[in-house]
């Protein structure tokens, strides 16, 4: 395998953030779809989507073992991220929501530490600390909106936990792994566990309209087959950190799109929080 330039990972990642960043608005736009079902839905088509890659990494043997367990698992973690993340949504601000689930970084740099695994460069603990301090910004502006707001934050932390361990589990695969192969499995799985948890909660396992389901194919086709693998290929070649501190940069490109398609609006301190973290990505991606 030969390495990836030194261009080739950030372009993946600045990529991906821009991919990632209208999966908030696309979630919104299918509303009034539950939330259960609208992180069911998206991962059902991006199942559908990779089947040919799932089917021939099945056959080559690429998912076997260790990796298909792996591939599991990462499936679980998708259910629970998406599905507490998209329920914040429902109760909080796009800011706020994509701030807090991207949080990542913080829980990311803290196992590096513990563990000595990829542990972080001293300019990549100041461009956590930078990050640290955009998303306190961003989702202090959702203090004081009430229980139903910080309840909000509270799933979309939840789905940071998430996405975390998602990372963590990707990166122990090593250089090898069958991207999309294991993508296919692992949005299968999710779709599964949700849609499972929608039945015994007794609701309804199709979106709301025939339009919420164009708005949930755009999820699967964009934010998912496109930011998700690239964050995925990603982990052949950076350190968590890295990579999740890249997703640091979602809540800025969310909020300027919930301004721009949603007329919601960004407010002075938020905007401050989003210049701050977009400096935190770029010093984090020069420190790789």
């Amino acid at each position: 395998m030969h390495e990836p330039t030194s261009t080739r990972v950030p372009l993946a990642l600045l990529t991906a953030v821009v991919a990632i960043s209208f999966a908030a608005i696309f979630f919104r736009l299918a509303s009034p779809t539950p939330p259960l079902v609208s992180a069911g839905v998206r991962l059902t088509f991006s199942a559908l989507l990779l089947a040919p890659w799932t089917l021939r990494g099945l056959r080559a043997g690429r998912l076997a073992g260790d990796r298909g367990r792996a591939a599991v698992l990462g499936g679980l973690l998708y259910a629970l991220h998406f599905g507490s993340w998209v329920a914040s949504l429902e109760r909080t601000t796009i800011a706020a929501s994509v701030t807090l689930v991207t949080a990542t970084p913080i829980l990311l740099a803290l196992h590096g530490l513990a563990t000595g695994r990829d542990r972080p460069t001293r300019r990549l603990w100041i461009a956590l600390g930078l990050g640290v301090v955009g998303v306190a910004i961003l989702g202090g502006t959702d203090l004081g909106r009430g229980a139903e707001a910080l309840l909000g934050d509270a799933l979309a932390l939840v789905g940071c936990a998430a996405m975390a361990a998602y990372l963590l589990v990707v990166r122990r695969l090593g250089p090898e792994l069958d991207v999309l192969a294991f993508a296919g499995v692992a949005t299968g799985v999710g779709a599964a566990a949700l849609a499972g948890a929608t039945l015994i909660l007794g609701g309804p396992l199709l979106p709301a309209s025939p339009e919420a389901a164009g708005w949930l194919l755009l999820s699967a086709l964009v934010p998912q087959l496109i930011g998700h693998n690239l964050l995925t290929w990603a982990l052949r070649h950076a350190p968590p950190t890295v990579v999740g501190m890249a997703t640091v940069g979602e809540p800025v490109g969310a909020s300027l799109l919930g301004f721009l398609v949603l007329g919601e609006s960004v407010g002075p301190l938020a905007a401050i929080g989003c210049a701050v973290t977009i400096g935190a990505v770029v010093m984090a991606l020069r420190a790789r």
